[in-house]
């Protein structure tokens, strides 16, 4: 049996996994990483601690897991930038995570062009991509070496190549959504025309060989950390969505060899490019999902995250709190970076577990509201919605979103639903053959079925809605 290395950088850690060619898990690592908060929405991170993590959870993984691999595979977390030396890969700013609002100058100065570039690349012209945080690095922090997403720095560091794959490229408003090419016009609008790009690649493939884990094992898969998810779930085919619940919340779609250009506010991009080929997702986001727990814990309402059920089950509904989590902007396909959170009905009886409650409805009622948009531009509405992330331990949590969005919620048997798609992927790229999906993509350790009826959902959605176009009308 082969086994390879699959590593998933995130926006706060770094989780290894050796996977065999049946999809067992054989070893295991996890390295945290701690983003930086600042003032002007800054989210920064060290790029030394980002690289020592990726290498501490892979030689964790490998030692975890006592055999050698055959193959190493990286999914990233997307949107992040970075300046750094082409020749020698030492970095000349820290990382400017996907969550900076810095650049919405950048983007707000190219208003008169959003719709050729959403034609182009299929993208809302917003500072969460990749350009105008690229552009916002040369105008305001240096000229220097080049200017790229995380995954081309560290894969040039474990390989020495310069490429990005065809899906983390999708997300970067610079790609001819159509040809999977970086497009020159686009290029241009950012004043980015003359910049050094790295070659786009499939999502599996060689790249080249890395000592970074022992041995010499080629990298052989590359994609963005939620088309990872997307392709650990088994949403291999129109129709079928997934929801990742960690830092953020973020919904896919597949819909298949498709580029759907979504008339409400929706991303379309690359889910994944192989032998050339590529297939198209939609997506949509909550900014702050495990992050907004993380700040009810900073706050005292939680003893800590893993808290979550237990203060929630103090209390028998919200007692009247609405919550909006838009605590660092809201995402598609509202795109308003500068709105905040808001909560709605305290009184001097709201208890922990009613702010608890409040918080897991309206995260779940979001994504809900971003269901119905993808049903509604899609011609594959969902059926069900495959989830997976650290916060779909709440049972809590996963009976309100089947609840809200009135579908199933097939939960997956792990977690780490990205790390198993880029181990698929990785094992793709080294055999070119696909073999049986890892781990039981698309099996559950549980499936939520709704326990109310449309009026109720429609309800409580109807509540969250009023707060949520209140802000939008305020702000």
């Amino acid at each position: 049996m082969s086994a390879v290395l699959a590593v998933d950088q995130g926006t706060s850690g770094t989780k290894a996994l050796v996977v065999g060619d049946d999809g067992a898990v054989l070893g295991t690592g996890e390295v945290a990483v701690h983003p930086r908060y600042g003032e002007g929405g800054a989210v920064e991170q060290d790029p030394a601690e980002l690289l020592d993590s990726v290498l501490a959870a892979g030689r964790a993984a490998i030692a975890d897991a006592g055999v050698p691999v055959t193959a190493v595979g990286l999914a990233n977390q997307g949107e992040s930038v970075l300046a750094w030396d082409r020749a020698t890969g030492e970095p000349h700013t820290p990382i400017v995570v996907w969550q900076d609002k810095r650049a919405a100058g950048v983007a707000a100065a190219r208003a008169a062009y959003a719709e050729e570039l959403a034609a182009l690349t299929g993208l809302p012209l917003d500072p969460y991509f990749t350009a105008p945080k690229l552009a916002w690095l040369r105008e305001r922090c240096t000229r220097a070496g080049v200017v790229t997403t995380t995954d081309t720095w560290l894969l040039h560091r474990l390989t020495g190549a310069f490429v990005t794959d065809a899906a983390t490229a999708s997300r970067s408003l610079l790609l001819d959504l159509d040809r999977t090419e970086w497009s020159p016009r686009a290029l241009e609008i950012f004043g980015l025309a003359g910049e050094e790009m790295p070659e786009v690649v499939d999502c599996a493939g060689p790249i080249g060989g890395t000592t970074a884990f022992g041995g010499e094992p080629p990298v052989t898969a590359a994609i963005v950390d939620q088309q990872a998810a997307l392709y650990g779930q088994g949403c291999r085919a129109a129709g079928q969505a997934k929801c990742t619940y960690g830092t953020g919340a973020f919904l896919l779609a597949n819909t298949g060899e498709a580029a759907v250009r979504s008339g409400s506010g929706l991303s379309t991009s690359v889910a994944w490019r192989l032998s050339g080929r590529a297939a198209y997702c939609v997506d949509a986001q909550v900014y702050a999902a495990a992050a907004a727990v993380r700040w009810l814990t900073r706050l005292g309402v939680l003893d800590g995250p893993d808290r979550l059920d237990a203060t929630g089950a103090t209390v028998p509904d919200t007692g009247g709190v609405v919550f909006v989590p838009a605590l660092s902007g809201l995402g598609a396909p509202w795109w308003r970076d500068d709105a905040r959170g808001a909560v709605h009905g305290l009184g001097l009886e709201t208890e922990p577990g009613h702010l608890v409650r409040a918080l897991i409805e309206g995260l779940a009622a979001q994504i809900a509201e971003l269901i119905d948009t993808v049903a509604h531009d899609t011609a594959h509405p969902p059926s069900e919605l495959r989830a997976d992330g650290g916060l779909t331990r709440s049972h809590l949590l996963m009976q309100t979103q089947a609840d809200l969005a009135q579908l199933p919620v097939r939960v997956a048997p792990t977690p780490d639903a990205t790390a198993l798609g880029t181990a698929a992927l990785t094992h793709l790229g080294a055999s070119g053959a696909t073999g049986a999906p890892p781990g039981g993509a698309g099996a559950a350790s549980a499936v939520y079925e709704p326990r109310i009826g449309p009026d109720e959902a429609a309800s409580r959605r109807g509540a969250f809605r009023a707060l949520l176009d209140r802000l939008l009308e305020e702000g």
